[in-house]
């Protein structure tokens, strides 16, 4: 290593870096004077760099060349403690970089900055945090590869030899998350195509943990549970497999070498994520209908599994009904076409819609003085009393419009959305949740028959708990023995071979005693059981 002696000044050095690390004019001329490497699509680097390296590399180029020397600039923020501190050893706050890629890794470190804040803005960095996201991104991911590869392997299922199933001849949750997956293609490449790595990470979070894996996984898990090797399969393994070979590339520039070991579990004979194609939008994949109306189900199912959360009745609880408002025959329809899955998810034996006029759900509003009070002074009593007065089609029109103007002493007076809270009655026996134009009400009286087949589920979840602690594999079929209890034998009377398909078992025998059996306790139940694994 030589020092350098004729130095002007180490901004001109730096500024001069387009060019420096060609060795122009010297060789490399054509990188330069044909625009090949020069101007730079963007630069990267702390703020403290705009006076010093931005401005010296735009000065040299306007000088020599008559033009600037990058596109775009993205001016890093800082990083600070997790109270919006700055780092350093006097307040003994500062994080050991090191000591944290070596517990997280860098893909997560990494995920957890850029998802966390955009990169020009300051972090509160959050250890915390970082375990979050590893926990439920980078866990959700891998656990929804598991279960790919458990059931792809048990069925040897290869992507590259199955031919492709048709979009139109594929079921209708796999035509949802491939229109999503290309929906966030679309948006993804648009972000990463606009400096905006903040919003492409956390498109892909939202679509793998809320689409992929709390929605489409969990829906489809018996078509791939199911023994028949057939079509319908098939397109589930192929939908799923394209889901996750495309997460892979949209990902890889924000975490790369997790997203690299994963693409080459997923594909055979490839050399790396980082030399396949970026993924293309398809627009024929894209069913904008079909995304609302799937998403109006999860919203709906959110809303009604937050009413059981409030009542303490668990999903493995059967009710009987929920009803949901609807505001228009297009509303009506979509929800109408959700419905099977709106049972299935929240475990009720009907779905009833009403029109908004039925008047079993009486809306009722009340002013919001916050709003009003500051706005309206001296007419506030006045604004009050026509608020009290309006009609139910008027209410719907400031749902829906989010404003609506009345005649109020003389003026016209504009009433806002946010100018009144809007709520449904309580109905005896049932509860009522709204939110983003939805409203479900729910059923939360129990009879006799709904409260044995909750127990039925429960049996079913101990059993399989007990199936998978005791080792076996998923496609094992089993025999059931159960010390006598009056209680669960009647709900197994009632439920048998619900509890039978459920758990691939043969038989389920009631026995005064269970030799080598394991305690078993649920709600009211005090039983034995012992399951055993059939021979092949």
């Amino acid at each position: 290593m030589n020092r350098e002696a004729d130095l002007i000044d180490v901004w001109f050095d730096s500024g001069s870096m387009p060019y420096a690390q060609w060795h122009y004019p010297f060789e490399n001329n054509d990188l330069i004077d044909q625009a090949k490497c020069f101007p730079a699509d963007y630069i990267a680097e702390g703020v403290d760099q705009t006076r010093g390296w931005f401005y010296t590399l735009h000065a040299i180029a306007t000088l020599v060349f008559g033009q600037k020397a990058y596109k775009n600039v993205v001016s890093n923020g800082l990083v600070l403690d997790k109270k919006g501190q700055k780092m350093s050893k006097r307040l003994d706050n500062a994080v050991d970089p090191f000591e944290t890629l070596d517990q997280y890794g860098p893909d997560t470190t990494r995920w957890y900055m850029i998802s966390n804040a955009n990169p020009w803005d300051n972090l509160k960095f959050d250890l915390e945090r970082i375990a979050e996201v590893q926990r439920k991104f980078f866990g959700t991911l891998h656990n929804t590869y598991s279960f790919f590869s458990l059931y792809a392997n048990i069925d040897g299922f290869i992507p590259e030899r199955e031919t492709a199933i048709a979009l139109k001849k594929r079921a209708e949750l796999d035509q949802w998350i491939l229109s999503e997956l290309h929906s966030l293609i679309r948006e993804v490449d648009a972000a990463y195509e606009d400096y905006e790595p903040t919003k492409a990470s956390r498109a892909i979070s939202d679509f793998v943990q809320e689409k992929l894996s709390n929605w489409y996984v969990r829906l489809c898990r018996r078509r791939f549970w199911k023994g028949d090797y057939g079509e319908d399969k098939i397109a589930a393994y192929q939908t799923l497999h394209e889901c996750l070979v495309t997460v892979c590339q949209l990902a890889a520039p924000v975490a790369p070498f997790y997203m690299d070991h994963l693409y080459q579990d997923l594909k055979l004979n490839t050399v790396s994520v980082h030399l396949s194609d970026f993924p293309q939008f398809k627009e024929e994949f894209v069913q904008s209908e079909l995304e609302e109306q799937i998403n109006t189900a999860r919203s709906l199912t959110s809303l009604a599994l937050s009413l059981r959360k409030k009542e303490q009745i668990k999903v493995r609880q059967p009710l009987q009904k929920m009803i949901v408002p609807v505001k228009n025959s297009a509303e009506r329809k979509r929800i109408k076409n959700i419905s099977q899955q709106l049972k299935g998810e929240i475990n009720i034996k009907e779905v009833e819609l009403l029109d908004d006029e039925n008047s079993l759900l009486v809306k009722e509003i009340k002013p919001n003085f916050k709003t009003l009070g500051p706005r309206f002074g001296k007419d506030l009593r006045s604004i009050t009393q026509a608020i009290q007065n309006l009609s139910p089609k008027q209410i719907q029109q400031l749902e829906d419009e989010k404003s609506i103007v009345l005649r109020i002493n003389g003026k016209s007076i504009q009433l806002e959305f946010t100018d009144i809270e809007a709520y449904f009655k309580d109905i005896e026996g049932w509860q009522v949740a709204q939110s983003n134009g939805l409203t479900v009400a729910l059923d939360m009286k129990l009879t006799p028959e709904l409260v044995k087949e909750g127990l039925a589920r429960e049996l079913v979840n101990r059993i399989q708990n007990h199936r998978k602690d005791s080792g076996f594999e998923v496609t094992d079929k089993i025999e059931i023995y159960l010390k006598e209890e009056p209680q669960l034998q009647a709900v197994v009377a009632e439920n048998k071979s619900y509890i039978l398909s459920e758990t691939l078992a043969t038989a389920l025998t009631f026995k005064a005693t269970v030799e080598q059996g394991i305690p078993l306790e649920f709600d009211t139940i005090k039983t034995t059981i012992q399951i055993k694994k059939l021979k092949s």
